[in-house]
């Protein structure tokens, strides 16, 4: 069996982390079973759906580099929704209904007064074809329930949960359909997970229920079941809910802000895990070390703090030939492996490198507090060529002449060359600066 997993956003905004830690999962299942990671785009909401935000997502999960194998739009299959609702209705597992909003909540309330579960108790199922031609006449069009089996329990062997039952006397027949005529997420996930041959079914665990009413849609329409695996949902550093409106927390808005794609990835692939979070490098190492059974019940807290110091941890360790195109994004073109070898281990974010680029070549206003101090330092500068050893071997000769020694020799001369108290050590950084650009500085 080849192993075929979807990601499922609805292009009703941008991606956000938890939107990224589902299409993680499903996309490292699909790599590390050589299978198939689909994007299927739920834009049945024509209302709120746009394609900007359709072009968004395609734009974040390139960057991510979870690139997708198939591509689908429930916008383009309307009249396969259409058919398949003809044969649930033709079954009797759709039927109509006619109460308006408000008598369902009168309803449901009447219900948690008598201390009843709030169910739809199916009162539209004893209505006659008169009953219904006399709502029609009043203009009242129908929305539409399936039907559950009674008096029965959902079981199935779950991923992470394990065996998930649910007792389907404890939920409302689904509105499948709205009174409108459009379709609510249900039918058509479940109908496309048929025509796509979906194996997996990866999401979170606030879908629990709702893969019991699926599973029985998928029973009705005589398809098979998928596998499922529910994962807990992220929260915030103190335990509170993510909001999709919060916007330092969407793709887009950590990209501007420097943070790394393989940063995002390290952390949300381990969260919910008892694995340590570590800085990978590339997708190949996640790939190695994904294991969906690794994924745990208790909820998964996302802290930027914890993203922004593993983005500083994943930057000191990758190699030039991985920020290359970055730094020339940010006007380094110049910028080399020498130059990244130096300055890196002081980057938290990649914009970072400007500050150093710019002491490194300038123009910078040097830190002078003792001009005969930094005259005799410039007087003492040696000749080039400059490697490592010439920053010791320049500040012993200016020891030695001046007697200032500690802080007292090293800082004043930072200040100078850099502008500065705290940076690279300057004995990788002293050859980066060179000769003219130290003199002019000390002086």
């Amino acid at each position: 069996m080849t192993v075929r997993v979807r990601f499922a956003p609805s292009p009703t905004g941008r991606l956000h982390v938890g939107n990224v830690r589902t299409a993680l999962v499903n996309w490292l299942y699909a790599r590390a079973h050589g299978g198939v990671f689909v994007l299927r785009l739920d834009d049945t909401d024509s209302e709120r759906s746009t394609q900007a935000f359709a072009d968004g997502i395609e734009t974040d999960l390139t960057w991510l580099g979870l690139g997708w194998d198939d591509f689908m739009r429930q916008s383009d299959r309307f009249d396969r929704y259409d058919a398949a609702a003809a044969a649930l209705r033709a079954s009797g597992r759709l039927y109509p209904c006619y109460e308006t909003a408000e008598e369902l909540d009168l309803k449901r309330k009447l219900q948690l007064a008598q201390r009843k579960p709030p169910v739809y108790d199916r009162a539209a199922l004893k209505l006659t074809d008169a009953d219904r031609a006399a709502y029609e006449a009043k203009g009242l069009k129908p929305h539409w329930r399936f039907k559950l089996d009674e008096g029965s329990r959902v079981t199935w062997r779950d991923l992470v949960h394990g065996e998930p039952s649910v007792d389907m006397q404890s939920l409302s027949d689904p509105v499948l359909i709205r009174a409108d005529g459009t379709y609510l997420y249900t039918l058509p996930s479940v109908l496309d997970d048929i025509d796509l041959s979906i194996t997996h079914v990866m999401r979170g665990e606030d879908h629990v229920t709702n893969t019991a009413v699926q599973i029985q849609i998928f029973e009705a329409l005589g398809a098979k079941v998928p596998a499922f695996a529910h994962f807990s949902l992220l929260t915030g550093a103190e335990g509170e809910g993510l909001s999709k409106r919060t916007g330092a927390l969407s793709v887009a808005e950590m990209r501007e802000d420097g943070i790394e794609a393989m940063a995002i990835l390290s952390l949300l692939a381990r969260l919910g895990t008892a694995d340590p979070v570590e800085p990978r490098v590339s997708h190949a190492d996640l790939i190695a070390g994904f294991d969906v059974s690794r994924f745990g019940r208790s909820a998964a807290k996302f802290d930027p703090e914890e993203l922004r110091n593993l983005n500083a941890k994943l930057l000191h360790v990758l190699p030039f030939e991985s920020v290359a195109g970055e730094l020339r994004a940010l006007g380094l073109e110049a910028a080399d492996e020498a130059f990244w070898a130096v300055v890196r281990p002081n980057l938290k974010t990649i914009k970072d490198a400007r500050v150093w680029w710019q002491v490194v070549e300038g123009p910078l206003t040097p830190v002078v507090s003792d001009a005969d101090f930094m005259r005799t330092a410039a007087d003492l500068l040696p000749p080039e060529p400059w490697d490592s050893e010439t920053w010791k071997q320049w500040t012993t000769a200016v020891k030695d002449k001046t007697g200032a020694k500690g802080k007292a020799l090293f800082l004043p001369l930072r200040l100078a060359l850099t502008g500065l108290e705290h940076g690279p050590e300057l004995n990788v950084l002293l050859p980066l600066i060179g000769r003219k650009r130290a003199l002019e500085r000390l002086s």
